[in-house]
């Protein structure tokens, strides 16, 4: 990667803001026994880093004559809202294509960042047929299309994250891990590429989300991977295919350095960031953090860990969802249908089974199942783990009838 490139992008992103910070983290070093800085592009204009290479990519554009073009980008997310910014700063027309489906809260933000510069279109079910007309538009009108990630200016742009980050640390010191979350990978392949010459490759730690791995699948088969389906809650990073040019600057890792994330755990770290630090995430700028938690004090004890925060963009109508999924991954609340005899007294019989620190936070007569049975589904939070080990024997020792359908994905999205 040339460096003089990307120092000439990072002064130009300084017309529009101030460098993001790079700071210690006083709670998560003390849990680690080790130094963990987070590099907050949850801080920049937009909330996230992404306003680094649409902005590169449009001053590049820009300065090779495309002045009097409109641009173009497919979006329902942060690169929607980092391209609108940079078409107002260059008073550029841009049209954004969004599903039909993106929240409202989105398609606002988007249309405030870029003003009367920026034009929404709402096509399609889902994010591939919005692709495909913003790349019909392109075609029949000559606009020039801004790529989310594939693309040479636009992994240029995010490098701009590690040259600060260089900087910003203490005394010229080095990192001794630099964990990143992985989308499409623009920003893996941007830290990556400029830090190449001074830290080898094994003090890097890719995380993506379980439910879409497609770093991980293609470094395992050697090529680029499409994935049949991906996991949608981790918006940011939910990428059935990592990008051609991407995958090229990173082909060369193992696999055994990209992390898996588990989505609910994300949603622990998100909670308690928000509750312990005041810092809002959204769930692919929860990635790196949580892969702190896998790690454990035992890797990380006396090391300078540096975690990218890639943003903060959450949409606060999904909280109860992220507390629900944190809850649930930390073992404080279980879901289970019973079998109670139709006799006065059975429901009086279960609630005296229940511990001090038990709580029914959901309680729904399903249907008769038998004359002398009926079924409930119930909701249990407790104030620890170990709470529901003792439930349960309670419950083996009464001979009561239950299903724990907590971790049963197809039974708790229809019930639930």
């Amino acid at each position: 990667m040339d460096k003089t490139r990307v120092e000439q992008a990072r002064t130009a992103l300084r017309t529009i803001f101030p460098e993001t910070p790079l700071q210690l983290n006083e709670y998560l070093s003390r849990r680690y026994g080790a130094e963990i800085w987070l590099k907050r592009e949850d801080l920049s204009p937009v909330r996230s880093y992404k306003i680094r290479g649409a902005f590169n990519f449009l001053r590049k554009a820009i300065a090779a004559g495309a002045s009097d073009r409109t641009f173009v980008c497919a979006s329902a997310g942060n690169h929607a809202q980092g391209f609108a910014f940079a078409c107002r700063h260059f008073e550029v027309p841009g049209v954004v294509f969004m599903p039909v489906t993106t929240p409202q809260q989105k398609i606002d933000k988007t249309r405030t960042f870029g003003g009367e510069f920026i034009t929404i279109k709402l096509t399609g079910d889902i994010f591939d047929q919005c692709y495909a007309a913003a790349r019909t538009h392109v075609e029949e009108t000559g606009a020039v299309m801004v790529p989310p990630f594939d693309d040479a200016d636009i992994i240029e742009g995010q490098a701009t994250v590690a040259a600060e980050m260089m900087d910003q640390l203490p005394d010229g010191t080095m990192p001794d891990l630099v964990i990143m979350p992985v989308g499409g990978g623009g920003l893996a392949a941007g830290i990556t590429g400029y830090l190449a010459d001074v830290m080898g490759p094994s003090r890097f730690l890719f995380t993506e989300p379980v439910g879409a791995p497609s770093l991980k699948r293609s470094l395992e088969a050697g090529h680029g991977v499409t994935l049949s389906g991906v996991d949608n809650f981790v918006d940011g990073a939910a990428v059935a295919r990592i990008g051609t040019a991407n995958f090229e600057a990173l082909k060369t890792f193992p696999a055994s350095q990209v992390m898996l994330i588990p989505e609910n755990a994300i949603c622990v770290t998100m909670t308690e960031m928000l509750n312990v630090e005041g810092v809002v995430l959204e769930p692919a700028g929860g990635l790196s953090v949580t892969a702190l938690q896998f790690l454990g004090p035992e890797k990380l004890a006396g090391k300078r860990i540096v975690c990218v925060v890639s943003g903060g963009n959450f949409d606060f109508e999904r909280l109860p969802d992220v507390k629900e999924r944190a809850m649930r991954y930390a073992g404080l609340k279980k879901y289970f249908i019973l079998r109670l005899p139709q006799r006065p007294g059975a429901l009086k019989d279960f609630l005296n089974l229940l511990g001090p620190e038990d709580d029914i936070a959901r309680f729904e007569y399903l249907k008769k199942t038998a004359r002398n049975f009926g079924s409930i589904l119930i909701g249990i939070e407790t104030a620890g783990p170990d709470n529901f080990a003792r439930l349960l024997e309670r419950f083996d020792a009464a001979g009561l009838g239950y299903q724990d359908i907590t971790e049963n994905d197809i039974l708790a999205n229809l019930i639930i």
